[in-house]
């Protein structure tokens, strides 16, 4: 039957199938929306355009950026959007709102909110931070911190099993032959030297900009901080100085203090002598350590089992003697008591023969009366 407008609809039944397929699709679209911001996060974080700085949030190290520089890198890196598939025609707040919204991002505001003496704004990257209580995105004056776990490079997780065999290996120092420990000793000792001369030369050049100039110039601005990537490391030119200028009175102040400094180390520095006698006495211990050797090590502990042996062996000898001496002086102290005893037996005889004797002779003296 026909339909006055002279049009017929047919009435098509969807199998179950279709609709599950639907269903499917609609999830996945969710999941891989999510996968998409996920990844955009990734891709954003490890973007070398976005700059970040590491602070304290409640106890816990996190990798942090401005508001500002988040809109300018999206705007200027344009490409990244390409990521979002359908959602690439957002603009730079309402991806950071739904990076918000999926945790991704957290909105932090600085502890301190007081110029500190001294200084005439606020740090441009505080050291410390504090959960925003409101977490939409702003471009003003607003910090946002990644609230995911950085997945970990290959090479890192490679250095990971490489540390356990690094620390065997200078364990096991002592055992190396002679030319290894000395490429070591001259490759560490020319390190620390490299390390060592650049800090001072980099203390010495700002000291003097700033006592001159009253301008904090750091030359490797970046070679002490413990977050910094290897190109940060090596950043030769140092940053913009947003403090405010030293007084002159503070200037003069340490000049001096530096002067009369380097006046007493020169005083009271060693004489020749005594820098010999110290050289003289790091040599050996250095010595000491490179010419060590197992072969020395049990050389020297079966002289102590030889010698150890030989003193046992006189002691018992000493001992044997000195029993004997004292068996032999038991036996004349014997032999001196029975001879004593004899005597006095012999003695008290006498004694009563000569009482006998008398007795005698007061009988015959009886009888001749």
């Amino acid at each position: 039957m026909k339909k006055p407008g002279g049009t017929e609809k047919k009435k098509v039944r969807r199998s179950p199938g279709v609709a599950s397929n639907g269903s499917n699709s609609t999830t996945s679209t969710k999941q891989g929306a999510k996968d998409v911001f996920q990844l955009f996060a990734e891709k954003a974080r490890d973007h070398k355009g976005l700059v970040s700085r590491w602070a304290v949030l409640q106890e816990t190290r996190v990798e942090y950026f401005r508001g500002k520089d988040f809109v300018a890198f999206v705007r200027n890196h344009s490409e990244l959007k390409d990521i979002l598939e359908s959602d690439k025609g957002l603009e730079p707040e309402d991806i950071a709102n739904t990076l918000l919204q999926k945790n991704l991002l957290v909105r932090c505001d600085r502890v301190v909110k007081i110029v500190r003496p001294g200084k005439k704004k606020l740090s441009s990257w505080p050291a410390h931070l504090e959960i925003y209580h409101d977490q939409v995105f702003s471009e003003n004056d607003a910090f946002y911190a990644w609230a995911f776990v950085k997945r970990r490079p290959l090479w890192q997780t490679l250095l990971s099993f490489f540390w356990p065999v690094l620390t065997l290996a200078i364990c096991l120092f002592p055992v190396y032959p002679h030319w290894a420990k000395l490429l070591i000793l001259y490759t560490c000792a020319g390190l620390l030297l490299l390390i060592l001369s650049l800090l001072f030369i980099r203390a010495l050049i700002f000291g003097a900009i700033w006592v001159l100039f009253g301008k904090r110039v750091w030359f490797f601005p970046n070679i002490l901080a413990e977050e910094a990537t290897l190109q940060d490391l090596f950043q030769v030119w140092p940053l913009k100085d947003e403090a405010e200028r030293p007084k002159w009175t503070a200037r003069l102040f340490y000049a001096i203090v530096a002067v009369v400094v380097i006046l007493l180390l020169r005083h009271h520095a060693p004489d020749e002598a005594a820098r010999a006698r110290y050289q003289k006495r790091v040599s050996n211990i250095i010595d000491d350590v490179l010419e060590w050797s197992p072969r020395q090590a049990l050389s020297g502990m079966m002289d102590t089992v030889v010698n150890v042996t030989n003193s046992n062996d006189n002691a018992t000898d000493d001992s044997k003697t000195g029993s004997e001496k004292v068996s032999f002086t038991d036996d004349l102290d014997e032999e001196t008591d029975l001879k004593e005893e004899s005597e006095d037996v012999i003695g008290n005889l006498e004694d009563s023969e000569d009482v006998i004797g008398n007795l005698e002779d007061s009988d015959h003296q009886q009888r001749d009366l």
